[in-house]
């Protein structure tokens, strides 16, 4: 690897996985749609992860059901655009990244919904100074990552699409139906290659979410990504996240024992559950939504404060900061629920004298 790609602050997915994505490539020889790097067996192992004949092992990227990444995959590889739906913190970005890196290679063509998201992006712009100096032609036309996507025959990627304004949504229509994107200036088009698709995530839990139209719903195929089923399962998706992360930042820090991180995954389920893991206790929930990514983002942040303010171990009094800015969003009614979980569930646990300090002298 060269040094000017270790010193970038994050790889895409091919990047990073490189090594894994060339193992597969050689062992892979089941039927490949037209134009993907691997079959869509060897995009699910490297997904999901497993052995390889020749003893090479695949990371894991997403923890979750099976079933549901190979309807993800099976969506791609027909004419249908695939729309990952869920609440924020179900690996929605994470999985598009990597299905697109090992579909076609590359995870760049993105485009990032926002509320100020408009039709150019995701179509075509122009240059302007080309656009007066020469008037309308195909070398003054700049095209979306979209359009790239759809004349080199690879995986476009759509993030936030509730995100867009409703008009700016529906300019996917023709996209998607026609596999086409016309050019009504040069009164051209460009068509779809084979290998090209889409993939979209969504949730409708946050605020300014902009509905999908009834005709835009029917050119996906929507996969519904849930939250970890299991708390084992989300310890694991969280420890190996964080054990990556750290790596990727270069944090002179441990990973933390487990027994940190069941503690802040117990708290997000719990909070996010409304009641406590044996049932006995009914709960106030906050208002955030208390994802896994954000447990993640918690006890990373953990791992920084130990590394450059502590001796490099993760201690309650590391996690106690961030636990207090992923829960309490409202100042007033998260910190009551904060406050009241804190005093009848925390502080009566056994072992958990440590966390409770650290979080009360915060309040």
């Amino acid at each position: 690897m060269s040094e000017s790609l270790r010193a970038v602050l994050r790889q895409h997915a091919e990047q990073q996985f490189a090594e894994e994505l060339a193992a597969l490539a050689e062992v892979d020889t089941r039927p490949r749609p037209p134009n993907w790097r691997l079959s869509p067996w060897a995009v699910a192992t490297y997904v999901l992860g497993g052995e390889l004949p020749n003893g090479f092992k695949i990371t894991p990227k997403y923890i979750g059901q099976r079933r549901l990444v190979e309807a993800a995959i099976a969506t791609l590889a027909t004419d249908r655009a695939l729309l990952l739906l869920g609440v924020p913190g179900t690996a929605k970005t994470w999985l598009s990244e990597h299905l697109a890196a090992a579909i076609c290679g590359d995870s760049t063509f993105l485009i990032q919904g926002t509320a100020g998201t408009s039709e150019e992006a995701i179509r075509y712009g122009w240059n302007y100074a080309r656009l007066l100096a020469e008037g309308p032609s195909m070398a003054a036309l700049v095209p979306s990552p979209l359009m790239r996507a759809m004349a080199e025959g690879k995986i476009a990627r759509v993030e936030e699409l509730t995100r867009i304004p409703s008009d700016v949504q529906d300019s996917l229509i023709t996209i998607l139906s026609e596999k086409t994107l016309p050019i009504p200036e040069l009164n051209a088009e460009v068509q779809a290659i084979k290998g090209f698709n889409l993939i979209a995530t969504a949730n409708d839990r946050d605020r300014g979410v902009n509905d999908l139209s009834a005709a835009l719903k029917r050119r996906f195929n929507t996969v519904v990504l849930p939250l970890p089923e299991t708390e084992a399962e989300e310890v694991e998706i969280v420890r190996t996240r964080v054990a990556s992360i750290g790596r990727a930042l270069e944090l002179p820090a441990e990973v933390p024992a487990l027994l940190e991180i069941q503690r802040i995954v117990t708290i997000f389920r719990e909070l996010r559950n409304g009641i406590t893991a044996d049932g006995k206790t009914k709960l106030k929930t906050p208002s955030s939504t208390l994802s896994t990514a954000e447990a993640i983002s918690v006890i990373t942040g953990g791992m920084a404060m130990a590394a450059h303010f502590g001796d490099g171990v993760v201690r309650a009094h590391d996690l106690a900061g961030g636990l207090l800015g992923a829960i309490v969003k409202d100042p007033v009614q998260d910190r009551v629920v904060w406050l009241e979980y804190l005093e009848t569930v925390v502080k009566t646990r056994e072992a958990w004298d440590d966390l409770y300090r650290a979080c009360r002298t915060l309040l």
